[in-house]
């Protein structure tokens, strides 16, 4: 049993861990390295040591996060406004600005808090997993459960779940740069090591948050959570803020224009006002009212929703967005470099057909499938032990339905070999592996050593032309004989007949009287070819559609055989019957040698094959110098210079390792690219509706400003108050903008064009209709009073109360109904996406209800000084709030704003 002391730390021996034999550190942490703990075991230690994690950055705390809200340049404008009215003893104004404040500050507060607590549940639904013995078999468990003494197995891609002590490896390799610096990967090696060995030259110890580059290995967990030294490291790490997102940047640029362009026109406004003969106190009420009025209080709060909101959304997609950024980004895709296996088919690889120089089996034509028969039996069952053995996969019965572990393709073969009967854990026990040569994106090839009843043999497996390179001799019936240029040509032609039909296609090998230390993969003798099926989603070819519609190339980036790819591409619609050009891996220089054919080569192709992952990185790198926004997929520990150099990394989270999630913008955790075409529309879904509530907010603080500024300059008497405006504000302006945050998106958002992510958010065309919104809504506002002077009051005194009151409900019923100009010019006014989201009416009719209330409680009437109106003037308000959105609808349609359809 461990030992522990009262730190919840394991006793320390004499020895140190790094130092210590084998057999003496596995009796002290009460390892068994053969079966791992028991399940009663790890409930002890778990209830001993605690799960292993790591102590999380302190949150912010919510006081700290209360005040965060006070930093906008436009509150400090709002604060200011509220000082100069306590100033000049307009004490009402002032509280009111100030409430309005703290109310921003209080629903800004809620928002960033609730979206910090959406940020925690998308992190949790990217669960890390480790590979550890339990009861005696290896089994795929959440590292948070990894208790000292647990028996882990890790290989390429994998991250380091804890401390651990090695005793078995073949080939490791760990990058250790996150712990010590260190940019090349370290090589790990069981042998003990002596007592003063410093941290980073350690190599029998792995450690906690540390990548396997290459190999594989067995280690004992020494140390979980903090008392690991990534634990160390943070409890020495104090928290960090958060960079500011790009679309944050945009809007703080934006509200400091807005700023600026206020002060300006205070200033001219206040001048002219003063010399005009206007009071001093009553300009200066105007000028307060002409600040509030430029102050679009929701725009942070509706930015922060709309965000939050389209990444929980992702989340139910299936995608998980790492980086804020990314959201942002998404929307202005343009190509989309794809693999193939898993996430353009369905990952589910089965063994379809068999080749060897003795005969072929197609699963296909065999009603018995069985290819004992159709095979000799000696290359039958040395295709078997090759499925097997070269194979550090497993598979385990449950009930009806088999767990895989491992490589889908490794499971493939042992569920191949596990339908012919074959007992998989009997074969290894007889004939364990004593060495292994790991699979590598370099070689395409994995061998393993093994002590058989018949001596030390090889198997190895992997690219047909890789591993034909290395074979001396091939298996026919069952003699060896010498493999002539002739026959390697014809099993090379083999495969890719093979291919040709949609088949992945590996081959197998086999050395006999195998010498241990010498190079695994020499003078092999070629066994046969096992082509796999592995069937395309049935979701790509809708989703590839809506890519072509939209304007985003797909390409495929495969490094599986070419005829394969081709076959798969054809049946999805990457490529055309007719098109036959495929980029080989062979075929693609070193980004630094290629010239101005290649690269035109490179941008025109939609198939590439056989690629290695520096090539992957040089492909990114020419689309980019095209100007082209780059999404590219990965899975491998290699694959993550590509997802990190890429516009947008997509890692996968079903096969992908945890090095390619780590550095990825996004997780697709059903590994499909349909999930990358649903992200991609709601990315452009999220900025198109950012787009829509800036727009409205901006069009409709600029009426105010316009209202104020012309009715101050003709020296008319029923100015709008700085109360009324924040009313407007704060009711009638924020609500419509949260709902327009929240449009579902129109069926034409997948049939744009990729907009340019440097685009602004308001560009030159689109300032143009803010402006040109702002006009209508402030000559029908200002058209109200003079239409209800002139007709319905021609024969009353002049009543400024009353047509500051007409000017007031007007100007609420012009934006609430402008709201519904927000939608599609493309669709008719009653099939656009705003009219047919529900937030937004609710909206709408709970800002109307609002105001309905309000104007029956006296202190509200008494604050925003409201008089008693007829039902003629309601009726001329709202009528006039429908004729400014009825004449934006018509003149939209006009010549001169066809810019908007652009």
């Amino acid at each position: 049993m461990v030992k522990v002391n009262k730190k919840k730390t394991i006793d320390k021996s004499d020895v140190p861990i790094w130092a210590s034999q084998e057999t003496e550190l596995f009796t002290h942490l009460g390892a068994n390295i053969e079966q791992g703990l028991s399940v009663a075991e790890v409930a002890t230690r778990l209830e001993v040591f605690g799960p292993n994690t790591i102590a999380q950055d302190k949150q912010i705390p919510a006081w700290k996060l209360f005040l965060r809200q006070f930093k906008s340049p436009l509150v400090v404008l709002l604060v200011i406004a509220a000082g100069a009215s306590f100033g000049f003893q307009e004490w009402l104004d002032g509280i009111a600005i100030l409430v309005v404040v703290f109310l921003n500050a209080i629903i800004g507060f809620y928002m960033e808090f609730q979206a910090g607590r959406s940020m925690a549940a998308l992190k949790k639904m990217v669960a890390v997993s480790a590979k550890a013995f339990r009861g005696g078999s290896l089994k795929e468990i959440s590292i948070e459960m990894l208790v000292p003494g647990d028996v882990i197995y890790l290989e390429a891609g994998d991250m380091t779940p804890a401390d651990a002590r090695l005793f078995n490896s073949s080939q490791l390799q760990v990058d250790e740069a996150s712990l010590t610096g260190e940019s090349v990967p370290v090589e790990k090696e069981p042998a003990a090591l002596p007592t003063d060995t410093p941290l980073a030259e350690q190599s029998n110890l792995l450690f906690k948050g540390t990548f396997v580059t290459k190999g594989n290995g067995k280690a004992v967990v020494v140390g979980t959570g903090m008392n690991t030294e990534l634990g160390k490291i943070a409890h020495l790490i104090g928290s960090s803020e958060q960079a500011a997102t790009p679309l944050e940047k945009k809007l703080e640029a934006f509200s400091g224009r807005l700023i600026k362009i206020t002060i300006g026109l205070v200033v001219v406004i206040f001048a002219a006002g003063v010399i005009g003969g206007k009071p001093i106190l009553e300009m200066f009420q105007t000028t307060i009212a002409l600040a509030v009025a430029a102050v679009p209080e929701g725009l942070s709060i509706v930015a922060t929703l709309a965000l939050a909101q389209g990444m929980l959304k992702l989340a139910r997609h299936k995608v998980i967005v790492r980086k804020l950024a990314a959201v942002e980004t998404l929307g202005g895709t343009t190509v989309i470099c794809t693999d193939k296996t898993g996430t353009l088919t369905q990952n589910k690889l089965e063994v379809e057909a068999l080749a060897a120089p003795g005969g072929t089996w197609a699963k296909s034509d065999d009603a018995a499938d069985v290819p004992l028969g159709h095979l000799p039996e000696m290359q039958y069952r040395r295709l078997l032990q090759i499925a097997i053995l070269c194979n550090n996969s497993e598979i385990h019965a449950q009930k009806r339905k088999i767990k895989e572990i491992g490589d889908p393709l490794e499971t493939g073969l042992l569920k191949f070999a596990r339908r012919l009967g074959e007992d998989i854990n009997e074969l290894r026990h007889k004939s364990p592996k004593l060495s292994e040569m790991p699979f590598s994106s370099e070689t395409k090839i994995m061998a393993t050593l093994h002590e058989t009843s018949e001596g030390k043999l090889v198997f190895a497996k992997g690219a047909a032309e890789d591993l034909l390179d290395c074979c001396s001799f091939l298996l026919d019936g069952d003699k060896n004989t010498p493999m002539s240029p002739k026959a390697r040509k014809a099993w090379l032609a083999e495969a890719e007949k093979m291919a040709s039909s949609g088949l992945k296609v590996i081959a197998g090998a086999f050395k006999p009287d195998a010498k241990p230390g010498l190079e695994l993969a020499e003078n092999l003798t070629f066994v046969g070819l096992f082509g796999l099926i592995d069937p395309p989603r049935r979701e790509i070819p809708a989703a590839i559609r809506h890519c072509r519609e939209a304007g985003i190339e797909v390409v495929m980036v495969t490094g599986d055989h070419p005829a394969t790819a081709k076959a798969i591409g054809r049946q999805l619609g990457i490529i055309d019957a007719d098109e036959t050009d495929v980029v080989l891996g062979k075929e693609m220089p070193d980004f630094e040698k290629l010239s101005a054919a290649d690269k035109s080569r490179w941008a025109a192709a939609k198939i590439f094959a056989r690629v290695s992952p520096k090539q992957k990185l040089d492909l990114i790198r020419v689309f980019q110098e095209r100007k082209a926004i780059v999404g590219m997929t990965g899975d491998g520990v290699n694959d993550a210079p590509a997802l990190k150099k890429a516009d947008i990394g997509i890692a996968m989270g079903k096969r992908g390792t945890q090095v390619a999630q780590d550095v990825a913008d996004m997780v697709l955790r059903d590994d499909s690219f349909a999930s990358i075409v649903v992200a991609i529309r709601q990315g452009r879904i999220i900025f198109d509706n950012i787009r829509k509530f800036v727009i409205y907010l901006l069009s409709c603080n600029l009426s105010e400003l316009a209202i104020i500024a012309i009715v101050s300059m003709l020296l008319l008497d029923f100015q709008l108050k700085p109360l009324q405006i924040l009313f407007i504000n704060l009711v009638t302006d924020v609500l419509p903008a949260l709902a327009l945050g929240v449009t579902p998106g129109g069926s034409e958002v997948m049939k744009q064009k990729p907009r340019d992510v440097n685009e602004p958010i308001i560009d030159k065309s689109r300032w143009g209709r803010i402006f040109f919104y702002a006009a209508i809504i402030t000559a029908t506002t200002i058209g109200a009073v003079y239409f209800s002077y002139y007709t319905l009051h021609a024969w009353e005194e002049w009543n400024p109360a009353l047509y500051n009151n007409i000017l007031f409900f007007t100007l609420i019923f012009a934006q609430l109904f402008h709201v519904f100009n927000m939608g599609s010019m493309d669709l008719p006014f009653w099939r656009t996406e705003v009219v047919r989201n529900r937030c937004v009416w609710f909206a709408v009719g709970g800002c109307a209800l609002i105001v309905a209330v309000l104007y029956q409680i006296a202190p509200v009437r008494k604050a925003l000084s409201i008089v008693p109106m007829s039902v003629a003037d309601w009726a001329l308000s709202i009528g006039a709030g429908l004729l400014a959105m009825v004449v934006i609808r018509l003149l939209r349609n006009l010549k001169f704003f066809q810019y908007e359809k652009q």
